[in-house]
């Protein structure tokens, strides 16, 4: 377990450029929170640590597996989209931010320093756009997701447009691949907050300074 996180880390390591720009990245998170004046209380922090892991648990939980990256899992998504539905952006951006750090040490693949941004803290940076649809969850997935899949889009044709089979476009392919499974996601998601008490779970996760 430690000589694989190791290894990965060591892989992060091996591209200043990409580091730097994940700095750059989580300062200006930073600087958006700092602006939004969000106090993190105990119960904040605690409750952004538990979603976190709840997210980390549920990505382990996959349907399916795609050859390039990507997976279709039991709702993965959802534990971000509820702290940002609880919280707002600002705490989704950074739960966002947090878990694509996770997620690029477990599983680090760097082309290009935008690569890694496009891939790994935007797409779920992107889950925090559910945090200006408080009252309407669905609609919140919905353009949330949009927003990881416009991340994913970007890389996927820019980047990986060479795995693209051959006379066809790497935007087509890039859409294509990247709806094969984040379109199932978006469907579990939707799903799950169609039967479960949304609303109850949100006023579980009280806190009241974080807006």
């Amino acid at each position: 377990m430690i000589e694989p996180l190791t290894q990965n880390l060591a892989e992060v390591l091996a591209h200043p450029l990409s580091l730097f720009a994940l700095i750059a990245l989580a300062l200006l998170t930073v600087g958006f929170i700092y602006s939004k004046k969000i106090v993190f209380s105990p119960q904040l922090i605690v409750q952004t640590a538990l979603m976190l892991a709840l997210t980390i648990i549920l990505h382990q939980l996959r349907l399916y597996h795609m050859p390039q990256g990507g997976s279709i899992t039991f709702g993965a998504m959802l534990p971000l989209l509820l702290l940002s539905f609880r919280y707002g952006p600002g705490i989704g951006f950074l739960a966002g931010f947090l878990y694509g750090m996770i997620n690029l040490l477990q599983d680090p693949f760097i082309v290009h320093p935008l690569q890694v941004l496009f891939d790994y803290p935007l797409p779920y940076m992107a889950l925090g756009l559910a945090g200006y649809f408080k009252d309407r969850f669905l609609l919140g997935a919905i353009l949330a997701v949009a927003g990881r899949f416009l991340c994913h889009f970007i890389s996927g044709a820019i980047f990986f447009g060479s795995y693209a089979p051959e006379g066809t476009s790497p935007y087509v392919y890039s859409f294509l691949f990247n709806a094969t499974y984040l379109v199932p996601e978006l469907i579990i998601c939707l799903i799950l907050l169609k039967i479960l008490p949304i609303k109850k779970l949100l006023e579980h996760m009280h806190d009241g300074r974080a807006v």
